[in-house]
């Protein structure tokens, strides 16, 4: 008998339905609490998931999701970068 992997599952703080990890990006604040796009999903540090859709970062920033999860507070500055980021993505 085959075993079956189990997939990671995530949920997106725009539309909070859950998917595949590797279907996320991940946002991370490091234990230095910088905040930065964690596209290897290997930086240690508090990790929050979004869609690769900017529906989903509009709706996690106006619900203020994304700084409540990873409890800190989120510039303009990387609303823009994970903005291009979903961009470069599509």
């Amino acid at each position: 008998m085959e075993k079956i992997k189990k997939v990671p599952q995530r949920r997106c703080l725009g539309c909070m339905q859950s998917f595949p990890k590797k279907d996320l990006i991940r946002v991370v604040r490091t234990p230095e609490n910088e905040v930065l796009i964690d596209l290897t999903g290997k930086k240690s540090g508090r990790g929050a998931y979004l869609c690769r859709d900017k529906a989903c970062l509009k709706k996690a920033v106006k619900a203020k999701r994304l700084q409540t999860n990873l409890e800190v507070q989120i510039g303009e500055e990387l609303i823009e970068a994970l903005s291009k980021e979903l961009d470069s993505i599509e």
